[in-house]
């Protein structure tokens, strides 16, 4: 494909423009030439940066069965040799909706456009599955990637994890738990339930989220054992020195997650001696969708892409 833009280059660019007819040209029309052949370099430029940015897409492609269901995901593969700097994204929707088609997908152009190899995936959802289920898929999902590194162009050294919502308490959570093990050398949670206890309990405790979480873990009120499984499917409780590197993003008015539940995370990974960067989204709700009618609230495209760069060093 590169080879292929490169001679459209430059045949495009040394051609010879036509004449209409014979005899000398006068500085008229040197200088009109001259003005298309700035065009035309102009256009070339641009259509051969085009032609060398371009990834192919696969879709629908399974990498697990689970529990009777098949998991998919798909695969946004750019151009070129490769390897590639990889991230795989998880939907948010209360682990009880979504899809890897719906709300997450304002971060494809970006990381398609910094040249990034990307996953999205699938999960099981709940109430029909619930925890662990849906932490076994992601797990199993970066197992897939690493398996299939070659075919999809997959830097198995630089796989970042990224998720929103639900599928930022995934990420967090197998980041946390299953990081260094799994070989995840970033991730990058979006307001994510990071202190599940707090979040349903605690000071900065909310319905929907109390709701949802009732459905992913199996309970209707906060007893005993609600709390036992509160705490140990919450990321914080995973917190240690060698896990990977986060980068949180968060709106600080969400009225669903409270904002307070990255300033919790952060503070624990920076306690434990991890790294850990927070990223605020002054004004944001809940949910990148809704940032995307705001012009204002664009800026976390920018430093995802940035964060991922350095951190993956690409």
């Amino acid at each position: 494909m590169r080879r292929a833009w490169l001679r459209l280059v430059l045949r495009f660019t040394f051609a010879v423009p036509h004449r209409n007819r014979p005899g000398s040209t006068s500085s008229q029309e040197s200088g009109i030439i001259a003005q298309m052949n700035a065009l035309r370099f102009s256009l070339v430029l641009t259509f051969a940066a085009a032609g060398l940015a371009t990834a192919e897409m696969r879709t629908n492609i399974e990498f697990a069965v689970a529990g009777g269901e098949s998991l998919k995901l798909d695969a946004n593969v750019p151009d070129g040799k490769g390897p590639f700097p990889t991230v795989i994204l998880v939907h948010g929707g209360g682990w009880r909706g979504g899809s890897k088609e719906v709300f997450i997908t304002p971060l494809f152009k970006p990381l398609t456009e910094a040249g990034f190899t990307w996953f999205s995936i699938n999960y099981r959802l709940a109430p029909t599955n619930r925890y662990p289920a849906a932490v076994d898929d992601v797990v199993t999902a970066v197992r897939w990637v690493n398996a299939h590194a070659q075919e999809y162009k997959v830097d198995k050294k630089r796989i970042a994890l990224v998720g929103e919502s639900a599928g930022g308490h995934l990420v967090a959570f197998v980041g946390a738990r299953n990081g260094r093990e799994l070989g995840i050398a970033a991730v990058v949670p979006y307001y994510a339930p990071c202190d599940l206890e707090a979040l349903t309990t605690g000071d900065g405790k909310t319905d929907r989220a109390f709701t949802a979480l009732g459905a992913f873990l199996g309970f209707t009120e906060p007893d005993d054992q609600a709390r036992r499984l509160l705490r140990e499917a919450s990321p914080i409780t995973h917190v240690a020195e060698d896990m990977p590197p986060f980068l949180l993003i968060h709106g600080t008015q969400d009225p669903v997650v409270p904002y307070n539940q990255s300033v919790l995370m952060r503070d624990r990974m920076k306690a434990a001696g991890a790294s850990c960067e927070l990223f605020s989204v002054e004004g944001g709700a809940h949910g990148m969708s809704g940032w995307e009618k705001d012009p204002k609230l664009q800026a976390h495209k920018t430093e995802l892409v940035r964060w991922l760069k350095n951190t993956l060093h690409f």
